[in-house]
């Protein structure tokens, strides 16, 4: 995403943003969302997956991130070494939107969430992530709801905790 802002001296300054999907993966013993009292989403053994999506995001970043996050080798095989997936281990997923992981925390106390993707080009890959995620691990995927107040509880299991970044492909 670009964008046009006027600087101080009344020059146009293009700022670029070269975001990607990101996602905040935790290993967890359980996990829910709440809205508005009432629980939405509840999972045993799996991952806490919080999903960030901006404009420049495409099926194909959708299709990476799913792939890795269904294999993510992060469960511990009968002598304790992180070795198996999700898959593996039967486990379930909850993916909440968080457009709050494209924060720009550079200049002030302020973050501006500019980096973050519309409703319109979000919303969109959010529900192909899921239903991609689902398909992938043969089980149903618990979600928030995109743009509430969400209350998300997690017993976090080691804790292991994972960002990607489909720009930054490791």
């Amino acid at each position: 995403m670009t964008i046009f802002m006027p600087d101080f001296l009344g020059c146009i300054r293009i700022i670029s943003y070269l975001c990607k999907m990101r996602a905040v993966i935790q290993r967890v013993s359980k996990a829910s969302v709440t809205i508005n009292g009432i629980k939405k989403s509840e999972i045993g053994l799996g991952f806490l997956i919080l999903l960030g999506v901006c404009n420049e995001d495409t099926k194909e970043d959708v299709e990476w991130l799913v792939r890795k996050v269904a294999n993510l080798r992060v469960f511990d095989d009968e002598q304790g070494v992180m070795n198996r997936s999700m898959l593996d281990v039967n486990g379930e997923a909850l993916v909440v939107s968080q457009f709050t992981l494209f924060a720009s925390y550079k200049k002030g106390n302020r973050p501006s969430w500019l980096g973050a993707g519309s409703h319109e080009h979000a919303i969109p890959l959010y529900e192909a992530f899921c239903q991609q995620l689902s398909e992938a691990i043969g089980k149903p995927v618990g979600t928030g709801e995109f743009g509430a107040d969400m209350k998300v509880e997690l017993l976090n299991d080691g804790p292991v905790t994972i960002c990607m970044d489909t720009k930054n492909k490791e």
